[in-house]
């Protein structure tokens, strides 16, 4: 599969009209528009336009084809068929603003398939509107795009990638990762791997063959490419070949200790997080990670020094006050623990685990209606996650917390 090439050439529409006979589309969606009520000679007009229309993207005469297209919807405005046309045309000649209001009419044609979502999304995407990408490929998963292999995974690779500019690094490594396991094996999915894993909020196409850190985002992408197809042996060796080669490069040694993290090796991944630190004094993550780690092996007071040194760094990462109430909460400093996840809760208000930890806080404390509500919203919001995942929407996380899994009743 060729992840640039987000759409089909104009000559080979048939993987993505699937998704657009006019019928079935109008099943899905409902009742259908009303036609306009045209006079005998427009409708003859409109059939001449769209035959011509037709005849010019099969010959591959696809200007003349756009042009056809533009007076054939303007004759007939519902003509979703046309509009879908019209809008792939100008994706393929990489006229990517003229491509949006189409895009956009056939969304609102067809409001219950979801690629045109996607392709409107990929065209905002490529225009720089990150934003509006990002909730427009997010709507057209959540419809999902049916069987359309390959408009699914340019879809989550094009996620990846605005997560990567927005620094949610965890949930595009884990978009990326699935890529890999599906045996996608492209140069810019490894450097978008780099990106991930050392945390660098760029593109792969800001990563040209002279960029001055290429080899080493390369290089640690291939690392986390090897991780996810599950080659272990070969992946452990590169991520120390990696350290090895740039023992003092920021996110290097943390991207290293992540690994360590997967495969059990607790000291391992500590010391790795320790050269980060020394690295990136300020690495409120590396700590956490370390703090987490003595709190998962019941050393909480190992941790509860690296905990509060995240906090005092980064006041409002959210993470932070949660493993550090966590932290007191297993040490029996239940006000003080109390007061952290209160924080947490404050930055991060629809974080599920926070309100699970907050809820036993509050029923140690004996606030009873407190620990309730707690309770009550943490199912709320578990609920909404779980459903947002049978949906396809994956979520990755600073601290794999799996081991130790969340159970819809804290009490």
């Amino acid at each position: 599969m060729n992840l640039k090439i987000v759409a089909p050439p104009a000559f080979v529409f048939i993987t993505l009209l699937f998704y657009f006979p006019a019928q079935a589309q109008q099943r899905r969606a409902g009742p259908p528009a009303q036609p306009n009520k045209a006079p005998g000679k427009t409708q003859a007009n409109f059939e001449q336009l769209k035959a011509e229309a037709d005849a010019a993207r099969e010959a591959g005469r696809f200007d003349d084809a756009i042009d056809l297209y533009r007076k054939a919807v303007a004759a007939k405005p519902n003509w979703v068929d046309g509009w879908w046309f019209l809008a792939t045309l100008l994706y393929d000649r990489d006229r990517y603003t003229e491509a949006i209001p189409a895009f956009k009419r056939v969304t609102e044609l067809q409001p219950r398939a979801g690629a045109p979502f996607v392709m409107l999304g990929l065209c905002e995407f490529k225009v720089g509107n990150y934003d509006n990408a990002l909730g427009r490929i997010r709507q057209g998963r959540q419809i999902g795009v049916e069987n359309n292999r390959d408009l699914d995974m340019a879809m989550r690779y094009h996620e990846g990638m605005l997560l990567l500019l927005k620094g949610d690094f965890e949930t595009a490594q884990t978009l990326f990762g699935a890529l890999s396991y599906e045996n996608v094996n492209r140069e810019d999915l490894i450097i978008a791997h780099g990106l991930a894993v050392l945390r660098l909020p760029m593109l792969p196409s800001q990563i040209p063959p002279g960029y001055r850190d290429r080899e080493m985002i390369r290089r640690a992408g291939f690392a986390e490419h090897q991780s996810a197809q599950k080659n272990q042996g070969d992946a452990r060796q590169e991520y120390e070949r990696l350290a090895a080669d740039y023992p003092k490069a920021p996110g290097v040694q943390y991207a290293c200790g992540r690994y360590m993290l997967t495969q059990r090796n607790d000291e391992g991944a500590i010391a790795a997080f320790k050269k980060e630190i020394e690295n990136s004094p300020n690495h409120a993550l590396a700590r956490l990670q370390i703090a987490y780690v003595h709190m998962r092996n019941k050393e909480v007071e190992a941790g509860l020094k690296f905990a509060q040194e995240a906090v005092d760094l980064h006041a409002r990462l959210a993470l932070g006050h949660y493993v550090l109430g966590r932290i007191l909460f297993e040490m029996g400093e239940n006000a003080k623990a109390v007061e952290e996840l209160e924080t947490a809760r404050r930055l991060t208000p629809n974080e599920p685990r926070v309100h699970f930890t907050l809820s036993r806080a509050y029923a140690r404390a004996g606030r009873k209606t407190e620990a309730d509500q707690a309770r009550e919203t943490f199912v709320r919001l578990n609920k909404i996650a779980e459903d947002a995942e049978a949906k396809g929407f994956v979520r990755g996380e600073a601290i794999d917390e799996n081991s130790e899994k969340v159970k819809p009743d804290p009490r």
